[in-house]
Formats: C-alpha cells, structure tokens, sequence
C-alpha cells in the first residue's frame, strides 16, 4: 500500500517534471498542501527529498522553486520512473540504452579481467547462481522469476568489475530492466545471459563484453 508521503512525492515529483510546476515557477508549502491534500509535515517532507534530487530550491522568503532539468539528479529511480511515465518515455529509453551500452559492457569486460587475474571470486557464485535461474525459465512464461535472475545477474557484474561508479550506475541498470516487467522471457536472450555469465567466469575479457553488448541491443 502506497503511503501518503509515497502518494505526495511522486504527485510533486511528476508534476515538475511533466511540466505542471513550470522551472522557475514558486510555491508556498500552503500551495502544496492544498494542492495534494496532505499534511504541512508531509509536504515539507517531500520538498526536501526532492531538493535532495535537485528538482526544486526552498529558501526562506522565496518558497519552493522549481529547478530546470540540467539540475536534476537523473540516474535516481524515483527521476526516471516519472521522466519515463511522460511524453518524454521514448528519448528516456534512448538514453537509458544508451547510458547502458557505454558502461555495461566496460563492467563485464573489468569483471572478466579481475576474475583472470585471480582477483575476489567472492561474487562469482552469486553470479552463476542468478545465470542457472534465468536457464530454468527459458521455457515457461515467468516474468517475473526472469526480472528478478535479470536484476541480480547484472547487479553482480557490476559489483565484480570493482568499480565503484558502476555499482552506484547499477540502480540506474535495475530501473531500465524494471521497464521490461512484462515481457515474456525469451529463449535466446536467456542463452546470452547464460554464456555471458560463463565468459566472465571464465576470464574471457573480449567475450563477455561482445555478449553484453549483445543483450543491450537486443533490449
């Protein structure tokens, strides 16, 4: 069940997004409340996680100011859930495709080295485990088993590359493939996944990053 705080900050963070609180335009906490309905508290509550992501500025005597999108923190979830909920969906998949393709096969290249060059092989098992789940719903029509083996596959190949920008990038990663909730699981994509799994296991640095880009252009 969604909280009233939850239901307060994706009503405000949508609404500057989508352009229904214009950059620049000002507003009182007065104006926001009787806007959404909720609590000063609520509010002011939500005003300061959204100034956190740079959505809007609170200074005393101004009220909240609603920020342009070069201020934005882009790669947080909550800021691509609502960009990708507006007319701007199509260009945010671009983007987020793109984003993908530039740092994920670099990540499984990274991993694959680190793993030939006997470095922590602490993740690999988790690696390998999330590869032999997302085998057995080759067949079946198990979405949502698939997105979970999805997640944790590419999450543990960003957290084996030992690189900590690509591991912050990863909830940039986890939302993009959140966009693919719904779709049945494809046996081809699966195999790739498998054998891209193996190439990193294996130490094979020009494979793992061919099989990655692979899957990101299937996407």
């Amino acid at each position: 069940m969604t909280s009233t705080f939850d239901r307060v900050l994706d009503e405000l963070g949508a609404a500057i997004v989508h352009d229904l609180l214009p950059v620049g335009s000002r507003h009182s906490i007065e104006s926001l409340t009787e806007r959404t309905g909720a609590s000063r508290s609520i509010v002011r509550e939500a005003v300061r996680v959204l100034v956190g992501l740079g959505l809007c500025a609170a200074r005393r005597r101004v009220g909240v100011v609603v920020r342009p999108l070069s201020g934005w923190d882009l790669t947080d979830p909550r800021v691509i859930g609502w960009r990708l909920d507006g007319p701007e969906r199509a260009r945010v998949l671009d983007d987020l495709r793109a984003l993908r393709r530039a740092v994920e096969p670099a990540a499984a290249a990274a991993a694959a080295q680190r793993v030939s060059d006997g470095g922590p092989d602490g993740g690999l098992e988790a690696l390998l485990a999330s590869a032999d789940r997302l085998a057995t719903v080759a067949g079946p029509d198990d979405a949502a088993t698939f997105l979970q083996a999805d997640r944790e596959l590419h999450r543990s190949i960003l957290a084996l590359s030992g690189n900590g920008l690509f591991v912050h990038l990863g909830r940039v990663v986890t939302r993009a493939l959140d966009e693919r909730a719904d779709v049945r699981p494809d046996v081809q994509d699966v195999e790739l996944h498998v054998t891209l799994a193996r190439a990193v296991a294996g130490g094979d640095v020009h494979g793992a990053a061919a099989t990655m880009t692979e899957i990101i252009d299937r996407t």
